[in-house]
């Protein structure tokens, strides 16, 4: 079986999961999200425990077996907790602003401004002008949202200049060297 698929959900308090055919509903406090399913994927719900089974032993039913029951898991957490990407901007005049309306305004050092487009189901958070927290219920949509806005101005090796995710680690080059001679 599928080391991921065989682990049951765990469906907390206030989460409320629908099965229907071919597709299954989670309502949470934060909101409701969807998922069609293939018709080789069956759930079954026992209390707060949700169980994810396949119809047969097939390499591609193996996959789709892990696959929606990692799907579900993450819609579940999605709508009792939330997801949040923190991304940082390194570099001198480098700003971002989230009180624009449905845009986030953004000074990376272009001779424009960038106002990026606040997506359905997103929120902007700008703690300081320096950070920017991407959070909402849908994972997939979180993290795409969030690398769009870090495909504006990647990391740069050498002076590390741009938008980098919170954790993540810029490795640094050595510059150019003036040779003595």
């Amino acid at each position: 079986m599928s080391q991921i698929g065989r682990k049951p959900v765990d469906v907390p308090e206030g989460v409320d999961v629908t099965i229907a055919t071919g597709s299954i509903v989670v309502k949470g406090k934060l909101g409701e999200l969807s998922q069609n399913y293939n018709s080789v994927i069956k759930f079954s719900q026992e209390d707060n425990v949700l169980v994810v089974s396949r119809l047969s032993d097939e390499k591609e039913h193996r996959e789709l077996h892990g696959l929606y029951r990692a799907l579900v898991a993450n819609m579940i957490q999605g709508v009792s907790e939330g997801y949040k990407k923190e991304l940082q901007l390194v570099g001198v005049g480098y700003t971002a602003d989230a009180n624009k309306g449905n845009f986030l305004l953004l000074n990376l050092g272009f001779s424009h401004s960038i106002y990026f487009e606040k997506p359905e189901g997103i929120k902007f958070e700008t703690p300081d002008t320096t950070t920017i927290i991407v959070s909402g219920i849908d994972k997939q949509s979180v993290g795409q949202v969030a690398a769009k806005i870090r495909a504006l101005r990647k990391p740069e090796p050498f002076k590390g200049k741009g938008i980098r995710y919170s954790d993540e680690v810029v490795r640094r080059k050595a510059g150019k060297t003036v040779g003595v001679g």
